[in-house]
């Protein structure tokens, strides 16, 4: 697998060092906002006025909230796709392929558990979510790593069930509507992952 990261839009153009400078100041204010009131706290209002720049320059570099978002988003999933390809086993390489995907599966509910409504405010849009290229890399990354495993199935859809899974609106009602603990969903994430990898009985 290519270790080069896939990130959400193709690389920007070079800034001038003031919109550089502003980039930072909204995108700290931004994580301190999201840390401390969360998502429907991140109000453009309130991010002018912590950053200290107008809403304007906002809007400039990043076109709307929905903007926002996706590049605090970008973020998170470029360091989880640092990680899973190639940071320390078992997430990243040097452990065995079913041991990987079961990292993969619980880093990913703990994400959520963390970002999870970043993640789904940013992804309303079902062109967002399911054709970006962080999802395109999660879902190369199962493919591989089941094949590796000698799954003798039909990988694809396998992976695309697998990363089904893992979608963060899915993921938090459960765990918020249905009281299903992260725990209990990464616990069955490796119970799925390892029987459907066990050796068929000839």
């Amino acid at each position: 697998m290519d270790a080069r990261l896939l990130p959400i839009a193709g690389p920007n153009p070079p800034e001038r060092a003031d919109a550089v400078r502003n980039r930072g100041l909204i995108l700290e204010a931004a994580r301190r906002i999201l840390n401390d009131r969360g998502v429907d706290g991140l109000t453009m209002d309130l991010l002018a006025a912590e950053a200290g720049v107008g809403k304007g320059t906002i809007f400039r570099r990043f076109g709307s909230r929905s903007g926002l978002l996706l590049t605090l988003l970008n973020e998170f999933e470029t360091d989880f796709q640092r990680r899973f390809m190639s940071g320390p086993a078992p997430l990243g390489p040097g452990a065995l392929p079913i041991e990987r995907l079961v990292a993969f599966g619980r880093e990913r509910l703990a994400l959520l558990e963390v970002q999870g409504d970043l993640l789904r405010a940013a992804e309303e849009r079902p062109d967002l979510r399911y054709a970006s290229a962080p999802r395109a890399a999660g879902a190369m990354h199962i493919h591989i790593l089941l094949n590796q495993a000698g799954y003798d199935g039909d990988t694809a859809v396998l992976a695309f069930t697998l990363l089904s899974s893992l979608d963060a609106t899915v993921v938090l009602y459960e765990n918020r509507s249905a009281n299903m603990s992260m725990q209990r969903l990464a616990d069955g994430w490796e119970d799925v992952v390892r029987r459907v990898t066990a050796p068929r009985a000839s």
